[in-house]
């Protein structure tokens, strides 16, 4: 296959570029200049979502495609939502979007599926609710970005290319995402449960999502909302009772919602940490997707095994 990749510099995008070059496919990024690429197997394009600008020439040139893969936009918990940062965490996901789907519809031959990143925070804050594909959208600050960055996505559903709103939860990696900067901590014995604890987190392992992306790209019965999830979410707290027990460490030293709320500010301790999102992966599972970690406690040895 011939793939188009944008935010390929990601923890998710890495992976699945690597993955892709190490199947013996082909990929392409939009890129905003960088360096050489280190496969063999991957050239680059030149885009600016910012200022609007892609080098549609050598877009076109380096097609046709089997298949695209959206993952770019600016990291919704690198830094405080100031209302500049607001615009900056809408702005990079819509205007990326909108930029790239326009020039897939110029496109002759049109790729015949699109993967669009989104995210679980969609369902907003919803407790032990049961969450899948169909449940309504939330409310906050991400469940307005989530709802943007899909409709966003739209036009290419419409000018015929299959679309998948790809909605991931948290991901588990040791090298980076949240649980790469909690286990410094954990490590240490000096990790524990957030808050009450008792929020889902809605969780999936690095590898299975770079294996559920491949899925949809490849799978033509899958369009619309797709949960990129485990199928067992798990509570902080139980979350936190894995990692001390795969690292041998106690794992009960609470961090407490207000010293949260100082660091990061309200808003986003309250939506990005506090907040419970219990996700099903419906659709992933009515496809024949098998998950490689479908349980907490072997993802989290598996995580830790390779870091």
């Amino acid at each position: 296959m011939n793939i188009l990749v944008t935010g390929s510099s990601g923890l998710i995008g890495s992976a699945l570029v690597d993955a892709l070059a190490a199947g013996g496919h082909t990929v392409v990024r939009l890129v905003r200049g960088g360096g050489r690429p280190a496969h063999s197997m991957v050239a680059d394009v030149n885009w600016d979502p910012a200022s609007g600008r892609l080098d549609f020439a050598t877009l076109e040139a380096a097609g046709p495609y089997d298949g695209v893969v959206h993952l770019a936009g600016a990291g919704i918990g690198d830094r405080r939502w100031t209302p500049a940062r607001r615009v900056e965490l809408m702005e990079s996901r819509t205007r990326s979007t909108s930029l790239l789907v326009k020039a897939l519809v110029a496109l002759d031959p049109r790729p015949p599926v699109l993967v669009s990143a989104s995210a679980i925070g969609y369902y907003g804050d919803r407790g032990v609710e049961e969450l899948s594909e169909h449940s309504e959208a939330g409310t906050g600050f991400l469940a307005d970005i989530c709802q943007a960055w899909e409709a966003a996505a739209a036009p290419a559903a419409e000018a015929g290319i299959r679309t998948v709103l790809l909605r991931t939860g948290i991901v588990l990696a040791a090298s980076g995402g949240a649980l790469g900067k909690q286990l410094p901590l954990f490590r240490l014995g000096l990790g524990g449960p957030i808050g009450s604890g008792l929020q889902y987190r809605s969780w999936i392992t690095l590898g299975d999502e770079v294996r559920v992306i491949l899925h949809c790209l490849t799978q033509p019965s899958l369009s619309g909302p797709v949960n990129a999830t485990a199928p067992a979410p798990a509570t902080d707290r139980a979350l936190a009772k894995a990692l001390g027990a795969a690292l041998h460490r106690p794992a009960a030293l609470a961090v407490p919602s207000l010293a949260l709320k100082a660091v990061l500010g309200s808003d986003m301790a309250t939506e990005m940490v506090l907040s419970s999102q219990r996700v099903l992966p419906e659709q992933l599972v009515a496809s024949g997707f098998t998950f490689d970690h479908p349980t907490l406690d072997e993802a989290v040895v598996s995580v830790l095994a390779s870091s």
